[in-house]
């Protein structure tokens, strides 16, 4: 019997692994991948593959936490991510939740690891630590789930706590992204229209891969993943696309512990001291010969850390779930609006918003989150800390799909969001009342410089052309009224005549039209004016700057220009570059832009790019045939000095141009540059 096991688990391993010679990858003109394959999993092991000849770096640094080694691999700050891994128990909520993976998922992400594995062991001297491979599909899910942690606010819990400062901090946000979806009923073409617009940083884990992906098993979709995915995370299949947006309402809650005096390892808890669990654990940092050791705590409440302050626990549903990639993959299948909403349904996704076209005449948007349901009682503010000594603050549910705020087909025919409140995600007839949705959920009630501009731009009637809608997204203008959480309106009320030193920066600044172009000297002014009060502001309540501020600002921009620069009629694409390895391109686009840009110092005075626009995806939905789609990535395909794709849409990027993709297979294999087998 025994032998009959033991060959039956041989048989089993054997058939379980992957023929790299049944994965063909097609790369096209630019160097984007199109994987085909007869099954899911065998086109997920050429994702993996594909993403790993392109970025090989970012795909390890999402999976070296699971193994404890991003210290070891980055120093001091990986190990960061190490010491998070263990407080978030990611190890422990993957093994506890397993059971709820199904066999059909379960198979994809082992191709998916077997592609990842088999790419390392073809390619030592790429990798960052020789502990890090093999790894396994359990390692593989618990970076998933840490990468959600940190995507969905932990990460700045613990920079909150680490830092003694336990309340809500008002920050001058910058990223963000864009997603519209407009009925037929409201295109000039008669086809729903969906723009993708993901606004992130442009290198990096984070940092969005263009891919197509196609089985014989009713997979065929196409557009941006970030590392380590195994599917695509917002795109578009044969009948259907979505776009995420990041939403901002209050998914994240901090605990803060009573402590018994006489002993430092229990709490409070509905009147009885409780035992803190703790667990040792070892950090390993570049250059550190021996291994730190560190307490990471839990409390009912989750991950539990102490400081100055007191001990604080930080409790979101990101960390009690495992199956967002599981969603993802169910979204890349469904084909049509009631096989979508099951995908979602599943809620192992825990936040991003979702705004959704299909070529069966359906829009829809909604704010997704795990939504806790949390006590209602007044006395509790969940949007700054809250007792953690009482099962009267210990929520253990959330809401279900259909309680979030969602909208589908509103009489208005387009749908938006912006990270801005999903309360106006449409014309204002249309939109949902935030009265009738409970206060303690905390949804966002907030607008933005491109939800308002967008409103502005985007027709109250009538058809809206295709190259009209594309015009939209791409527009750089601030409205007349900002909307930043700093008022900066007093900037442009100064009267230039009592202040000679800086009259032509209050000049330019005041007679600017609003628009983030590259050669606008208006436009060079506001950067420098955004960057410092962002500085001169973070942590403080929102107010407006005073008169002598703005002075302060004025001759700060002056001043700058002088120092750095020797002159003072300077133009944004002066200041602000996207750099590519060793070239420069003066660049377009400022924060909150509806084709945003953001950037940090660089050298000599000069700003670099480090997100915005990012991945642009643009989609037509035709009654008959497949999607019309078309996409720009910020540099190319490849991360990899030397590849011809590396910065080969860079031009198409900052023209605010496209290049035509296709689900196609025939076409695909038609106009390819190159096909291979992984390893050939």
């Amino acid at each position: 019997m025994r032998l009959l096991v033991l060959f039956l688990l041989i048989a089993y391993s054997a058939a379980a692994q992957i023929n790299p010679k049944n994965v063909t990858i097609a790369r096209d003109s630019f160097g984007v991948p199109h994987i085909f394959a007869k099954t899911d999993p065998e086109v997920s092991y050429g994702l993996a593959w594909a993403h790993a000849e392109d970025d090989f770096k970012s795909l390890q640094l999402v999976a070296l936490p699971a193994k404890a080694l991003m210290g070891k691999a980055l120093g001091k700050e990986g190990a960061a991510g190490d010491y998070a891994f263990a407080l978030f128990r990611c190890r422990e909520i993957t093994e506890e939740k397993w059971h709820t993976l199904s066999p059909e998922f379960i198979r994809l992400i082992e191709g998916y690891v077997q592609g990842l594995n088999d790419y390392a062991k073809a390619h030592p001297e790429e990798v960052l630590v020789k502990q890090l491979f093999p790894i396994t599909t359990k390692d593989y899910v618990a970076s998933s789930v840490l990468a959600l942690t940190v995507f969905n606010g932990g990460d700045r819990a613990l920079r909150t706590i680490f830092a003694n400062r336990v309340y809500p901090l008002i920050e001058f946000e910058k990223k963000g992204s864009n997603g519209i979806a407009v009925h037929p009923s409201r295109t000039a073409t008669g086809e729903a229209f969906l723009a993708i617009n993901a606004h992130q940083p442009n290198e990096g884990p984070q940092a969005f891969y263009e891919a197509h992906v196609a089985s014989e098993e009713g997979w065929n979709a196409l557009g941006g993943l970030l590392a380590g995915g195994p599917c695509i995370l917002h795109g578009v299949n044969e009948y259907l696309g979505w776009a995420h947006t990041v939403n901002l309402c209050d998914r994240v809650d901090i605990f803060q512990l009573q402590m018994n005096p006489d002993n430092k390892e229990q709490y409070l808890f509905d009147g009885q001291w409780v035992n803190l669990e703790k667990k040792k654990i070892k950090l390993r940092i570049k250059g550190i010969p021996i291994a730190v050791n560190r307490t990471v705590y839990w409390s009912k409440y989750g991950a539990t850390m102490k400081n100055e302050q007191g001990a604080f626990a930080i409790r979101l549903g990101a960390n009690m779930e495992i199956r967002a990639l599981e969603q993802w993959y169910r979204m890349n299948k469904a084909k049509n609006f009631t096989q979508f909403y099951d995908a979602i349904s599943l809620q192992g996704l825990s936040m991003f918003n979702m705004v959704y076209a299909d070529k069966h005449d359906t829009i829809f948007y909604v704010n997704n989150a795990l939504m806790p349901v949390r006590n209602p009682d007044p006395a509790y503010n969940w949007r700054r800390t809250v007792p953690g000594n009482t099962a009267k603050t210990l929520w253990t549910e959330f809401r279900n799909i259909k309680q979030l705020p969602q909208y589908i087909n509103p009489a208005s025919g387009f749908l938006f969001n912006t990270n801005h409140s999903p309360f106006a995600a449409t014309a204002p007839k249309d939109n949902l009342n935030f009265r009738s949705f409970p206060r303690e959920d905390g949804w966002e009630n907030n607008q933005n410089n491109r939800s308002v501009r967008f409103m502005q731009l985007f027709p109250k009637e009538g058809a809206v052309g295709y190259e009209q809608f594309k015009t939209i997204k791409f527009d750089r203008q601030l409205p007349q009224k900002l909307q930043y959480i700093y008022p900066v309106d007093t900037l442009f009320l100064l009267k230039a005549d009592a202040y000679p030193d800086i009259a032509e920066q209050i000049n330019t600044l005041q007679s600017w039209d609003r628009k983030g172009d590259a050669d606008s000297k208006g436009a060079a002014i506001f950067l420098l004016v955004y960057e410092y009060v962002a500085k001169k502001m973070d942590g403080q309540d929102a107010r407006q700057m005073t008169t002598a501020e703005c002075v302060e600002i004025y001759r700060y921009v002056k001043n700058y220009m002088q120092q750095y620069f020797g002159r003072t009629d300077l133009v944004l694409g002066d200041i602000q570059k996207l750099v590519r390895g060793d070239k420069e391109y003066p660049s377009s686009g400022l924060p909150d832009l509806l084709a945003p840009e953001w950037s940090v110092p660089y050298k000599d005075g000069k700003r670099k790019v480090t997100g915005g626009d990012a991945y642009v995806a643009y989609v037509r939905f035709p009654k008959q045939g497949l999607p019309i789609i078309e996409t720009v990535n910020t540099y190319g395909a490849s991360a990899k000095q030397g590849s011809k794709h590396f910065d080969d849409q860079v031009p198409l990027f900052l023209a605010q141009k496209t290049k035509p993709m296709t689900l196609d297979k025939a076409l695909v294999l038609k106009q390819a540059v190159r096909t291979y087998h992984p390893g050939e």
